[in-house]
């Protein structure tokens, strides 16, 4: 079970990172957009390592403070998750 999950996390994280790719591409070319609300789907979902990386490798939305902030309360969220959950197995 625990190899699914990784598994899972590792392409979740690979389609995030390409999606930012691909957003950042065709800014830079003038064509449709991938919405934020998509990128930030990707995040919630567990693509949020992901994203800090696309964000850093593309500089791509980092002046945009209502995703940014999106973004670090989706990280904070699924930080609090995991810690409660490694804290009721530990107790």
């Amino acid at each position: 079970m625990l190899a699914a999950i990784i598994g899972g996390l590792a392409a979740i994280n690979a389609a995030t990172l390409l999606a930012f790719r691909i957003d950042k591409d065709r800014a830079l070319n003038g064509q449709r957009r991938l919405s934020e609300r998509f990128l930030l789907r990707l995040a919630l979902l567990g693509g949020t390592p992901g994203a800090y990386t696309g964000r850093s490798l593309f500089h791509h939305k980092t002046r945009k403070a209502s995703f940014t902030s999106r973004l670090h309360s989706i990280a904070a969220l699924q930080l609090i998750a995991l810690a409660t959950i490694l804290w009721s197995r530990a107790g």
